[in-house]
């Protein structure tokens, strides 16, 4: 297993497109996975990789002067509690940091509406997120959004 940042941005909107769609319990809104492969031309961007093969990936986007945000994050399920969003997480916050940042922010679906998600929020949590603010309408009444944050400045 080995992490790279992608350049390429065709090469990120696939690899995005790709992963998204293999995870419909999370991504499972087409015109979502379509803004998310969109979204990811000129972002910094990581994958994981099992050889050849993509299993995960990450991307960032800026949300203020000192602000980036971890966009989105998918690992395919058979890759999942393998350490892979963790590697790719660490990929990210160094690239972060090396930008001059110096928080990084990320939007999940709020603690208690939904078992999936609740092991996102843990993932999140151990990676040394806070909560910050929950946004009851930000998506919409079914899915409050809930932003993490940390500092990443050395």
């Amino acid at each position: 297993m080995h992490i790279e940042q992608i350049d390429c941005d065709a090469v990120k909107e696939n690899i995005t497109k790709t992963i998204l769609e293999a995870l419909p319990d999370w991504f499972g809104i087409p015109e979502a996975i379509e803004q998310y492969r969109a979204g990811s031309s000129g972002k910094p961007f990581f994958c994981a990789y099992d050889g050849e093969k993509p299993v995960g990936f990450l991307y960032l986007k800026e949300t203020g002067r000192h602000t980036i945000e971890l966009a989105v994050m998918g690992v395919l399920r058979e890759y999942h509690r393998q350490g892979i969003g963790r590697k790719l997480f660490g990929e990210a916050r160094e690239k972060a940091s090396q930008m001059g940042y110096s928080f990084l922010q990320v939007k999940t679906v709020r603690m208690g509406r939904y078992d999936i998600y609740d092991d996102t929020n843990r993932f999140y949590l151990s990676l040394g997120f806070k909560e910050l603010e929950v946004f009851p309408t930000l998506w919409d009444e079914q899915n409050p959004c809930q932003i993490y944050i940390m500092s990443i400045e050395e």
